[in-house]
């Protein structure tokens, strides 16, 4: 089976923020869709590892950043390759504004924002779907969203191999990290943005 072929699935890039107890919090996630129009229902998935999952399950709300073309690298590193258990991803941050339900939206590198609270959650395994009802929404800049595809081929860093020892590596091909060895572990997560073994390509360095 060819796991690669789910790369070819379109779908977008957000920022996903939620409080619970006073604590900000926000993570990168890529599954997020309009369910219904009437009432106005989104849904998101969400990985039951991200910090981020278990403000939103608790708080029962949510904001959904729309990440756009314009946004860099940074951002995705800034969210996505660090966890709101060790640091405290607003302090310091420009781009973020605070929306009518108190939680932060991201104003840079996005081009709308929606404001959600949860009506229903599903036990999905490994992640958690949240279907919410939709409070609020403000379109930020006319950008065209960013697609996986594009973060892929526009955004994300191409790996440099700074040798040709010829030695077997495995390549994240999220985020870039290189692991050296004949054999990737079944069980190995990328330490810089959590994904598992399956989105790890086989290379020569």
């Amino acid at each position: 089976m060819d796991k690669k072929a789910m790369y070819k699935l379109s779908y977008g890039l957000f920022v996903l923020t939620s409080a619970f107890e006073g604590k900000d919090n926000g993570c990168i996630i890529n599954t997020g869709i309009q369910v219904t129009n009437e009432p106005n229902r989104i849904s998101i998935a969400v990985n039951k590892d991200n910090f981020t999952q278990k403000q939103v399950q608790k708080s029962g709300r949510f904001n959904l950043s729309i990440l756009s073309e314009a946004a860099d690298f940074d951002i995705f590193r800034h969210f996505g390759f660090q966890s709101g258990r060790d640091v405290d991803k607003f302090a310091n941050y420009p781009d973020c504004k605070r929306a009518a339900n108190g939680l932060y939206v991201i104003t840079a590198g996005t081009n709308a924002y929606i404001s959600a609270t949860v009506e229903q959650s599903v036990d999905l395994g490994s992640h958690t779907l949240f279907i919410a009802a939709v409070d609020d929404m403000e379109t930020l800049s006319n950008e065209s969203s960013a697609t996986y595809a594009y973060y892929q081929s526009q955004i994300k860093p191409k790996p440099v191999l700074q040798t040709t020892s010829g030695k077997t590596a495995w390549r994240c091909t999220v985020c870039g990290y290189i692991y050296e060895g004949e054999e990737l572990p079944a069980d190995f997560i990328c330490p810089l943005c959590k994904h598992p073994a399956s989105d790890f390509e086989k290379v020569t360095i």
